[in-house]
């Protein structure tokens, strides 16, 4: 596979850590171009370090995908300098405001920031992509959503409240986007899917641990990290934690010719939690 994706350009968003990252690292050793955005300019900076050693092309750029505007320029210098987009994966995602892991249930911000980044920040990324691969009539794009778009709760959330209650319904939005765009793109020779992970060590997951230690007696000497795996243990088939390249995995299949007659589906990534 060290060459399944070259000369291919792979325009990622929330790409500087947890499965942003891992899904570049998937596709920079299989020879891949990246285009990858992120609020964190440091975090880019060392990105492009890391994947520069390797001998990897790639361009960044300190993007707010709520901003149109400013998505849309990096598309445009993405375009400018690699000369096209092949894939494109919308993975930057917002949890919930500040205080979130110190508090039971959601308020007004929780659900401003996560529509703003989770369903409109996903629009303004693939609105600014679309026309490129219309033009084209070629192209991949993977949604990254979440298992919790489509169960809403799970084992071990009793007593935390409504505070997930804002993210799990944009995750859901994103998924039922996915459908919409499929059909909207399809006679485009553009093929729509997303992934919907499980549970990962990532920064959101260590918020909702530290949420979980907080509002539930049964988790309040326990570690984060032993929180998290708690969960997995209990609730997931395979019982082991995922990675980040895991899911990048399912991504680069979906973006692969291997894949070429699927379209408008929602992938469970998630060690069996969920089976539908």
């Amino acid at each position: 596979m060290q060459n399944q994706f070259k000369d291919k350009i792979v325009f990622i968003t929330g790409g500087a850590r947890g499965i942003g990252k891992g899904t570049a690292e998937v596709f920079s050793e299989r020879g891949a171009k990246l285009a990858i955005s992120d609020l964190d300019g440091e975090e880019l900076k060392k990105l492009e370090t890391e994947f520069s050693s390797k001998n990897t092309e790639i361009i960044t750029g300190e993007v707010d995908v709520t901003n149109k505007d400013e998505i849309s320029k990096f598309v445009e210098k993405t375009i400018s300098e690699f000369g096209k987009i092949d894939v494109c994966i919308p993975n930057a995602g917002a949890i919930g405001s500040s205080g979130f892991s110190d508090r039971k249930d959601y308020n007004d911000e929780d659900w401003d920031i996560t529509y703003k980044v989770n369903v409109k920040g996903l629009v303004n990324t693939t609105d600014s992509v679309k026309n490129h691969m219309i033009e084209r009539e070629t192209g991949k794009i993977v949604i990254v959503s979440s298992q919790g778009g489509r169960k809403p709760r799970g084992i071990g959330d009793k007593g935390r409240g409504n505070v997930l209650n804002p993210y799990l319904v944009s995750k859901a939005a994103a998924i039922q986007f996915t459908h919409a765009l499929a059909i909207e793109l399809g006679k485009f020779n553009i093929n729509v899917n997303t992934v919907c992970p499980g549970r990962l060590w990532t920064t959101f997951w260590q918020k909702i641990a530290e949420n979980h230690k907080v509002l539930n007696s049964d988790f309040a000497e326990m570690d984060p990290y032993d929180i998290f795996l708690d969960q997995i243990k209990s609730s997931f088939p395979l019982g082991r934690p995922q990675e980040p390249r895991d899911i990048g995995n399912a991504i680069a299949f979906l973006a692969s010719e291997d894949a070429s007659q699927i379209t408008g589906q929602a992938l469970n990534i998630n060690g069996g939690s969920i089976m539908d």
